[in-house]
């Protein structure tokens, strides 16, 4: 089973609950094929746990439960499953809480990163983690975090996420600068001096020898590449 959905998962229906063990059973397999019936090129191992109804709820006999996501409600970590009685003498409506793994590929700490360090390969292993644990997406890919820089302390056992790093700061304001255009055929290289900082990513503005202001890509310490 790969990945998930939103909330609009179609209902199912469980045949004649007659205790909450056979509830629990009917939810357990809701989840179970919905999660098998939705694909995802993600390479993720989807597990379900299934939580507890609060004890203090006494619910009456129903022939037929219809587990449902209520609306805005995503298979995707902690979550409720919604299961209302459709047919029965008392109608009722009650949520189960539920938890969603999402277990994948990723990028785990190890010792401490200080905020402003840029990440270097031996600062993280590889490690299968649970990607849905928290609301920040994966890095995945170990291109996407080395040389980007830390924006809090990071210590051992962490997966990288991306609001963990953002992209360095390679130049500022003023710096003499490399400029690269390339065109149909033909690549030229100048001198200029930089005009707003420098992000590897990011644009930049600078000013050539010439005089003319112009725009283009931050590709390292020292390059602001453009595509004429």
């Amino acid at each position: 089973m790969l990945a998930l959905g939103a909330g609009g998962v179609g209902a199912q229906t469980a045949e004649q609950p007659s205790d909450s063990q056979t509830i629990y059973a009917a939810a357990q397999r809701w989840l179970d094929n919905s999660l098998a019936q939705q694909g995802s090129d993600l390479p993720l191992r989807m597990e379900v746990e299934v939580g507890q109804l609060d004890w203090r709820l006494k619910l009456a006999p129903c022939q037929q439960v219809e587990p449902y996501l209520p609306p805005n409600t995503r298979l995707w970590g902690k979550a409720r499953l919604g299961l209302r009685c459709v047919q029965g003498a008392i109608k009722w409506n009650v949520f189960l809480p539920i938890t969603v793994k999402a277990m994948g590929p990723a990028w785990v700490i190890k010792g401490q990163v200080a905020p402003g360090t840029a990440l270097k390969a031996a600062d993280a292993m590889a490690m299968e983690v649970d990607w849905a644990d928290n609301h920040s997406a994966i890095v995945a890919n170990q291109a996407d975090w080395v040389g980007k820089t830390a924006t809090r302390l990071l210590s051992t056992g962490q997966a990288l996420r991306q609001d963990m790093v953002k992209a360095s700061q390679v130049f500022q304001t003023g710096a003499q600068v490399r400029v690269v255009a390339t065109g149909p055929g033909f690549e030229i290289a100048g001198r200029a001096q930089a005009l707003s900082a420098g992000v590897v990513g990011q644009s930049a503005m600078v000013k050539m020898d010439n005089g003319q202001v112009i725009t283009g890509t931050v590709s390292d310490a020292r390059t602001v590449k453009v595509v004429l």
